[in-house]
């Protein structure tokens, strides 16, 4: 029994010590660390974490394995099982916003896939479990509710607008409020206006993820943002050759002249795989934009290939089918996953919080 006991606590003691992947803190100080039972020689431990880390959720159970079993040697059988733990978000300035990472996809100009992969990220991010929201602030080219095959105009409900769903995915875009075929042409107060409300009258609940389709270049819609509230940070999409790379530097360093933090970069159409003979052509040359990610030094989310069923689902709105497909799903998947594992690597540069005294 006494043997049985030192186990269940020196456990504890390993477990207590890893790190939230939300919070960067402590298990045991966010009170994540549950039941720890040892029976017949298996050592049996429950963990819970959050859905804002859902994609990193076999990470943890795969290292808390591992560490355990280097600390226990004589442990017959670990098992970790992992539960969901509630923590909701916080309020994000006087928008009222209740989202605890707000990320903007842009891109230094049109036609690298930024829609898409916005898409992509929000579907992703949704499908690993995570609570997730997808904003169209792209208003000149509002192409997600065309990529998700989502129509109708949004309820309003006390003054308060509904996004619409697609199997709990919230969206919003002014492609609902206006026809597909016209043009809007608005100047810079109206787009404020517009973003404005799309965050504080939205009923957009409580969510993990608020992804941002920015507009392409470096317009007012990001000056926008960083006003109404504190973005997490920016993903920028772009495809290999030089001339896309150029733009994509310059959407990299208005990001960081408004002071918001860059997650990664994404290629997009960085190689076409044939079908045919299986070989790989990199039609717009080869790894521009991970070299420029590594001289820059903001962390590479992964390479999207040109791929006929990435173009297929988008047009005929079913891009939630991308993962399902074998050959799109991996670097799909990947991109997400890395894009929470950004998150979670930030809060090892931060410094502790303060321990705080209860007087």
């Amino acid at each position: 029994m006494a043997d049985m006991q030192s186990t269940i606590e020196k456990a504890k003691s390993v477990l207590a010590a890893e790190k939230d992947p939300e919070s960067g803190r402590g298990l045991e100080e966010m009170h994540q660390l549950g039941q720890i039972k040892m029976e017949n020689g298996r050592l049996s431990v429950t963990i819970g974490l959050t859905t804002h880390s859902a994609p990193l959720w076999e990470d943890m159970r795969s290292r808390l394995v591992r560490r355990l079993a280097a600390e226990l040697p004589d442990v017959n059988q670990i098992e970790v099982e992992l539960v969901r733990h509630d923590r909701p978000p916080q309020r994000l300035g006087q928008i009222g916003l209740t989202a605890k990472s707000v990320i903007a996809v842009g891109s230094g100009k049109g036609g690298v896939g930024k829609s898409t992969i916005a898409a992509i990220l929000a579907l992703g991010l949704k499908k690993a479990g995570c609570q997730v929201g997808l904003m169209d602030a792209d208003v000149y080219g509002p192409s997600i509710p065309h990529l998700l095959g989502v129509t109708g105009q949004p309820e309003v409900e006390e003054k308060r607008i509904k996004p619409v769903e697609q199997d709990g995915l919230k969206v919003m875009s002014i492609g609902f409020m206006v026809p597909a075929d016209k043009a809007v042409i608005w100047r810079g107060p109206m787009l404020h206006g517009a973003i404005t409300n799309f965050l504080r009258d939205t009923e957009w609940g409580h969510l993990d993820y608020l992804i941002i389709d920015m507009p392409p270049g470096t317009g007012d819609v990001a000056l926008t943002l960083s006003q109404l509230l504190p973005l997490t940070g920016a993903v920028v999409v772009c495809t290999p050759q030089d001339v896309a790379l150029l733009d994509a530097v310059k959407a990299i360093n208005m990001f960081r002249q408004l002071k918001i933090p860059l997650l990664g970069v994404v290629e997009n159409m960085s190689y076409f795989q044939c079908p045919g003979c299986g070989q790989r052509h990199e039609i717009f040359g080869r790894g521009g934009a991970r070299r420029r990610a590594e001289e820059m030094q903001i962390p590479f989310l992964g390479e999207v290939p040109i791929n006929i069923q990435i173009r297929v689902h988008g047009d005929e709105g079913k891009t939630w089918e991308n993962f399902q497909d074998g050959e799109t799903a991996e670097p799909l998947n990947g991109i997400c996953y890395r894009l929470v594992k950004s998150l979670a690597t930030q809060h090892e540069a931060e410094p502790p919080l303060p321990s705080l005294s209860v007087l």
